[in-house]
């Protein structure tokens, strides 16, 4: 609509082979406005003669769209990438500057490849050591946006470096940067390495050029900070904002109804690997609901061992229910949407956002934490502590 108000009806895009479209929120519903929803997009997409449609019901369905292009080659360091989702962030692990935009903005860049930004100045995060088999990437962000809250870093670029942040597999910085915009962030960003080099080249499937870009030696920064993550712990976010940072060992035995791994930040492989470490062999108290970000993560759980057993074999064993790769429950959607919250109940998430009504019902109480508290926490009903399971 916006695309076509401004440059006419029978306007064609600025560089059809540079715009991804990925339809993942509200798609597994019978919500007949969902679904109209996605039906604009395709009329859209077969107008534009978009060549990268991954769309739903068909073999070139993705899943959640920031865990899917990274998957499918369009991340790459150096780059801008600009998308209709406030976690267009997530992309900032592979060393390129992503931000989320408007749908009027997104209508101007489909136009004219241009739009105006703001050049952020850069707060610094720098994690020293190894984790502990017990942290995760989440803690680590929690715990950034428990220390400078939700507006901490309004429309700052957070750089995370240090041991602690390329000691990470890909996905966990990925993690990393996904929930800057829970601090404000404009962007999040980690310097490629030869992980990021060696995920990329191997996605690169058209062999697309790119300039590795770096901070300059000596860069003076709006801020710093450095963590010692062997003095860092399990931390949550408790209702009602991400910001709002407790120790697990605070607000443990904590009474659940629902335990909830997916979404962005958290329905990625590493992310249910964790899980399953803790999972195996035993059974979940709560309701419990596993869903894969995207179609190549749940072929993941098919293959993916742990222990001789696949992911989805312990999963299911457990007592666990596996939806759909998509967004499903992370942002609510319609009554009817896999593992929604539609009653005042209380659940623990691997997902990004806790605010009322942020996963369903208003007055349903979400707790934010790693796979690894959620999946403990799973076993027994309560908040728990997963250095009780991890060693």
């Amino acid at each position: 609509g916006i695309f076509k108000q401004h440059f006419g009806g029978n306007a064609r895009g600025w560089d059809r082979d540079k715009v991804v479209i990925i339809p993942d929120h509200y798609i597994f519903t019978a919500d007949r406005m969902a679904n109209r929803n996605v039906d604009i997009l395709r009329q859209f997409v077969a107008e534009q003669n978009l060549p990268h449609f991954y769309d739903v019901g068909t073999e070139r369905y993705k899943g959640v769209c920031h865990i899917a292009l990274p998957e499918e080659g369009h991340t790459r360091p150096g780059e801008v990438l600009l998308g209709t989702d406030s976690h267009t962030c997530t992309a900032g692990a592979f060393g390129e500057f992503a931000t989320g935009i408007g749908n009027t903005d997104a209508g101007f860049v489909l136009g004219t490849g241009k739009l105006w930004v703001k050049v952020p100045a850069t707060m610094r995060f720098v994690f020293e050591g190894r984790l502990p088999p017990w942290l995760m990437a989440k803690d680590l962000i929690l715990a950034v946006i428990g220390d400078i809250g939700c507006d901490g870093a309004t429309y700052q670029a957070m750089e995370f470096d240090g041991e602690g942040v390329y000691s990470l597999n890909i996905e966990e910085r990925m993690t990393l940067c996904n929930m800057v915009i829970e601090a404000g962030g404009k962007n999040g960003v980690i310097a490629p390495d030869q992980v990021t080099l060696d995920y990329v080249n191997a996605r690169n499937k058209r062999k697309l050029p790119y300039e590795v870009v770096r901070s300059d030696p000596g860069a003076r920064y709006i801020f710093e900070k450095v963590y010692d993550v062997r003095q860092l712990q399990p931390v949550v976010a408790k209702p009602h904002s991400p910001d709002n940072r407790a120790f697990v060992r605070e607000v443990q035995g904590t009474p659940l109804d629902r335990a909830y791994i997916g979404s962005c930040t958290g329905g990625k492989l590493t992310d249910f690997v964790a899980a399953a470490r803790i999972l195996k062999d035993r059974a979940v108290k709560i309701d419990t609901f596993v869903v894969p970000a995207t179609s190549e993560v749940a072929q993941g759980l098919k293959t993916q061992k742990v222990g001789g057993t696949t992911l989805e074999e312990v999963f299911l064993a457990s007592g666990a229910k596996i939806g759909p790769p998509s967004c499903a429950a992370c942002l609510g959607g319609p009554s009817d949407t896999f593992g929604r919250l539609n009653a005042p109940i209380r659940c623990i998430s691997t997902t990004n956002r806790n605010f009322p009504g942020r996963m369903g019902h208003k007055e349903a109480q979400v707790f934010l934490a790693s796979p690894l508290t959620v999946a403990a926490s799973a076993l027994t009903g309560v908040i728990t502590d997963p250095r009780e399971y991890v060693a």
